[in-house]
């Protein structure tokens, strides 16, 4: 029997290594569906719940892995629910390929059933590159220019292919005219460094600089040999953009965490005294958190030159490698150790990790947030992978989670969408079966489809060599990081009925669907609850009910967002006095001597 265009697929896919395609089916890719059952589901078909969590899935598994990440959704509707997630792939420059269908040929136009316009659709989303393939010589140059292109650009790309078209015989481009032939599939990585005069000038500016912050982000992921090099040869503090919070662990004691909205208050001191700045592969929007304009000198390092000088002003800007990059500007740094600089951050950083513990450890009602994530530090092992969904819990991801040893960790960095935990977790799960997994998530993202994910959890988690996907649910009852904007931002107090959440137990539904659940709502619980998760043989909820009312207020808050979350609990706050003394407590510890 002569192969199909949807056996070609399969074999393309398999020729560029691609081990599992994240999707659910449909009509519109019958044909498809067909191929991975005739290829003895070779690539594997790995069924979410929905379109939206296979994108977001191909995401994490892209995230994790650095190898571009496979998503399919029937037409219609399907294609409708992957745009999300191929827009946190879009934002975070993650490299994503979309196999969408369509209806058949001979109905387009006609309004006929599922049919939307899928060009218009993609066009913003896939905007690095879409293509609809109408007649199987097309579908090599279609597929391989998806891949190159996803990888070339860290982006997502879609493919679209008509019904009809996936279960045609498939015939090769031949040597003739308007046919377009395509080469075998490789993954071609090439190190792009700078000019040598660009590398000099550079290395002057930081040889001048007394006091140097170095941001280092996602695109310094595999420099972090070159990074710790440079600290000890400048100085250097360094703290991280969010989406780089793994590139170097947090017990380096010049690692001053997180920077930005969530960011630790010794990486607001240090941009806030340097006097020479290097950024190393981060994009971090929020200018507010460098330093002020003028104050410092600035070198920028990213592999895209469209990024360089967006987000400070820089003297110099080196378009490379970040690993390469620094490795050459290296030997061209003068080794002063600018003691006094060091000194400050060190004591910095110290005093902040003590603060942090201090506010952990504060009483709450019942479970204070912080010593979630606190404890969670304490007992998690040092090869495991990290997700963090988008709410209040982020701001305890982003400071209070220590990364160590071979951890990574990642989140919707730029979407900052809800519901990205869960399947994040899964596709970090298919890219290292053999490393525990935790998700950590909002009630609020959990009810929106991260209950529904723990089934996708429980069907594949026997393909994993450590079975351990750990999903810690903050149970507040609570919409809580809009109900603190409001109140920080709006100056409104919490609206019940667009705020609270429905009360259930995530524990109950886990052990209902074949996981284990563990209800914690006592904080001398909580070590012990962590325990028995990392020691499970299968997935498992931690439920934690915890206080809605401790703040996420960030240590370089400001007066105006001070003013106007009290004006907001004045005006008849229902948790109003319970939050003023949550944060009064918060804050003291903060500014105790010894406990900044």
């Amino acid at each position: 029997m002569a192969a199909t265009v949807g056996d070609y697929i399969l074999q393309r896919l398999r020729e560029w290594g691609v081990e599992q395609v994240f999707g659910y089916p449909g009509d519109g890719i019958n044909g498809i569906i067909a191929s991975f059952g005739k290829a003895d589901n070779q690539p594997r078909f790995v069924q979410s719940r929905h379109e939206e969590m296979a994108a977001f899935e191909a995401v994490g598994y892209a995230k994790f892995s650095g190898r571009t990440g496979v998503c399919v959704a029937t037409s219609g509707p399907g294609a409708i629910h992957l745009l999300n997630g191929l827009y946190d792939a879009k934002l975070d420059h993650v490299p994503v390929v979309a196999i969408v269908g369509q209806t058949s040929r001979s109905a387009m136009g006609g309004g006929y059933q599922q049919e939307v316009d899928l060009q218009a659709l993609f066009k913003d989303v896939a905007s690095e590159y879409l293509a609809e393939v109408n007649v199987s010589e097309q579908l090599p140059i279609a597929l391989d220019r998806a891949f190159r292109t996803a990888e070339a650009h860290r982006a997502p790309t879609a493919v679209i292919v008509p019904a009809d078209v996936q279960e045609e015989p498939y015939h090769p481009p031949g040597h003739e005219f308007k046919q377009v032939p395509s080469s075998e599939p490789g993954h071609e990585h090439a190190r792009v460094n700078p000019d040598e005069a660009d590398l000099d000038r550079a290395a002057e500016i930081l040889n001048a600089g007394e006091k140097i912050a170095v941001l280092a982000g996602q695109g310094a992921r595999g420099a972090a040999e070159e990074l710790k090099l440079l600290a000890e040869a400048t100085g250097a503090g360094i703290a991280k953009a969010l989406l780089g919070k793994d590139v170097l662990p947090d017990d380096l004691p010049y690692v001053t965490g997180s920077i930005g909205l969530l960011g630790t208050r010794p990486s607001y001191e240090l941009m806030r005294d340097c006097d020479t700045l290097l950024i190393v592969g981060s994009n971090m929007p929020y200018s507010q958190f460098l330093p002020e304009f003028g104050q410092a000198k600035a070198v920028q390092i990213d592999l895209d030159g469209a990024w360089i000088g967006m987000r400070y002003p820089t003297e110099v800007n080196l378009v490379g490698d970040a690993k390469s990059t620094l490795a050459a500007l290296l030997p061209k740094l003068d080794r002063r150790p600018r003691r006094r600089w060091r000194e400050d951050v060190e004591k910095n950083v110290a005093d902040w990790w003590d603060t942090l513990e201090q506010q952990a450890m504060l009483d709450a009602e019942p479970v204070n947030p912080m010593r979630i994530v606190h404890e969670l530090s304490l007992k998690i092992p040092e090869d495991a992978v990290v997700t963090a969904d988008s709410g209040s819990l982020t701001n305890w991801y982003a400071r209070n989670l220590k990364m160590r040893g071979t951890m990574r960790g990642s989140l919707s960095g730029t979407l900052a969408t809800m519901g990205c935990a869960v399947p994040y977790a899964i596709g970090a799960k298919f890219a290292f079966p053999d490393r525990p997994a935790v998700a950590l998530v909002g009630d609020g993202a959990m009810q929106m489809n991260g209950l529904a994910e723990l089934i996708t959890a429980g069907r594949y988690r026997k393909l994993w060599g450590d079975p351990r996907l750990v999903v810690c649910v903050f149970n507040n009852g609570d919409l809580n990081q809009v109900t603190w904007e409001l109140r920080a931002m709006g100056g409104a107090p919490k609206f019940e009925e667009s705020q609270s959440l429905p009360q259930i137990s995530y524990a109950d539904f886990a052990i209902a669907v074949g996981l284990e659940g563990i209800a914690v709502d006592d904080p001398a619980e909580l070590a012990g609850a962590w325990e028995r998760a990392f020691a499970a043989d299968k997935p498992v909820v931690v439920d934690v009910r915890c206080d809605p009312s401790v703040p996420p207020i960030p240590p370089h808050a400001t007066l105006s967002q001070i003013k106007s979350t009290t004006e907001a609990l004045l005006k008849g706050d229902p948790d109003a006095w319970h939050v003023f003394i949550q944060g009064a407590k918060t804050k003291a510890r903060e500014m105790m001597p010894g406990g900044r």
